[in-house]
């Protein structure tokens, strides 16, 4: 199968601007990017559960159909809406190495989430082939393309650290939700020395007392992965340098 051979879901399509936007006689100033903006409002403003193509319609004043001239359905609304929210993301400096770049790659993804928490009850598929996507994608592939690493190595990294702040994203969003809940108090409640004993001793440490810096949580974790990253460039290396 050659490559113009390959079937592309619509909003795909419509993305990348490899079909027509409109059909069957658009209303006068009705526009995809204006449908796809008023439908990243509701989900900010409600959660994406709140976006349906008569909700967005509403909102830009229109009937329910006229949409359909632009977009086949919801799930296709949905795709452009995930694509769009990511935005492009930004170059980096000239001679930026692998860290810097992919610790910046990851904190500016995580952004994305935290401006729009709703693209976390978005599937990962919905917008994996969007324009902004498949760029971040070749950001943080251009991080690694200096190091030792294979190809598929630096599609595994990449698909690692965007793995790990998605993660970190959707327990941020949870944790913020749930602030007042005191865990540590109530594990202690709940647990005996006998039974769990690391767990108690971690209590009785006062770790479970502070406050969780969730910016220091996310620091910790993304050097853990990095650290591994550094320790795999320096095999790959050796690997290449052997006679």
């Amino acid at each position: 199968m050659t490559n113009d051979e390959v079937v592309l879901p619509a909003s795909v399509e419509l993305a990348w601007g490899l079909r027509d936007q409109a059909r069957r006689g658009p209303k006068p100033g009705l526009t995809l990017e204006r449908i796809v903006a008023a439908g990243i409002e509701v989900a900010r403003a409600d959660g994406i559960a709140a976006v349906s193509m008569a909700r967005v319609a509403g909102e830009l004043g229109v009937g329910t159909m006229s949409l359909y001239r632009y977009v086949g359905a919801k799930d296709e609304l949905v795709s452009l809406m995930a694509d769009t929210a990511f935005g492009p993301p930004r170059p980096g400096p000239a001679g930026e190495r692998w860290r810097a770049g992919l610790t910046r790659w990851a904190t500016e993804l995580r952004t994305s989430y935290r401006r729009n928490p709703w693209l976390l009850q978005v599937p990962v598929t919905a917008s994996v082939l969007g324009p902004n996507n498949v760029a971040w994608l070749e950001t943080a592939l251009r991080c690694l393309r200096s190091t030792a690493l294979s190809e598929a190595q630096k599609l595994s990294t990449a698909l690692l650290v965007s793995g790990f702040v998605r993660n970190e994203a959707t327990l941020s969003a949870e944790i913020a939700g749930a602030a007042s809940f005191q865990f540590g108090a109530a594990l202690a409640r709940l647990t005996d020395e006998a039974r769990f004993p690391a767990l108690r001793q971690a209590i009785a440490s006062g770790a479970l007392e502070d406050d969780d810096d969730l910016d220091d949580e996310f620091d910790f974790g993304l050097h853990c992965i990095l650290d591994g990253v550094a320790a795999l460039i320096l095999e790959q290396r050796g690997r290449r340098n052997r006679p």
